[in-house]
């Protein structure tokens, strides 16, 4: 049997990463007014988030990008593409 072991980052969006991982955002999905206040937080390609905390019942999640911190709803999450550094 051959172990295959993964060189690529991971592709995901941010409500699928797991807590306390760090990854890097690629880029936030085009969706109006709500993907300007986004990239205005500072959701922006390139920098580094990572999933701080998740509220039970699959309701809003913190998130630290840089030394901010941010409560976002999981559908927002949805629009942010991450990668994650290969396992």
């Amino acid at each position: 049997m051959i172990a295959c072991t993964r060189t690529t980052p991971l592709p995901m969006t941010l409500d699928a990463l797991p807590l306390l991982e760090p990854a890097t955002i690629d880029e936030v999905e085009p969706s109006g007014p709500l993907t300007t206040r986004m990239r205005a937080m500072g959701l922006r390609a390139g920098r580094e988030v990572v999933v701080v905390r998740r509220s039970r019942l699959g309701g809003t999640m913190q998130v630290r990008v840089g030394g901010t911190d941010l409560i976002i709803r999981p559908r927002e999450a949805r629009l942010v593409r991450v990668r994650t550094p290969s396992a």
